[in-house]
């Protein structure tokens, strides 16, 4: 199951997307910084697939640049690549299953586990 995240580009530290303030976000080329910090990505029209070591990350390429970007993980160490390139280019990521920030510098928080947690509860259902 994939796990849908939301990077943005803010003047503002944001702690809840529902108190975000438009007029502190920073247009960004997010397809560009992405697809020239990964080596090996597969592409499918405007379709991306950046394949690293047990994790894949899909988007949609926009010649665009925007304020927040949509992509979705598949592995934890997706994650913990992102984090690294939101540090460099002052990102902050939405994890929009829990509806929270994560932590870059602490993501154990609000990261993965409780993206496990969260697709359990949803499985545990059917």
């Amino acid at each position: 199951m994939s796990w849908d995240i939301v990077l943005f580009n803010s003047k503002q530290k944001i702690e809840s997307v529902a108190e975000l303030d438009e007029n502190q976000l920073e247009p960004t080329d997010f397809s560009g910084i992405l697809e020239s910090s990964f080596d090996k990505i597969k592409t499918d029209d405007n379709r991306r697939e950046i394949i690293g070591t047990d994790f894949t990350i899909d988007f949609f390429a926009d010649s665009e640049h925007s304020s927040n970007f949509m992509l979705s993980l598949f592995g934890e160490n997706g994650l913990y690549a992102l984090i690294e390139l939101s540090k460099k280019h002052n990102w902050q990521i939405y994890d929009s299953g829990i509806d929270q920030m994560i932590d870059l510098e602490n993501p154990e928080k609000n990261g993965f586990e409780n993206h496990r947690k969260y697709v359990k509860q949803i499985l545990n259902r059917k």
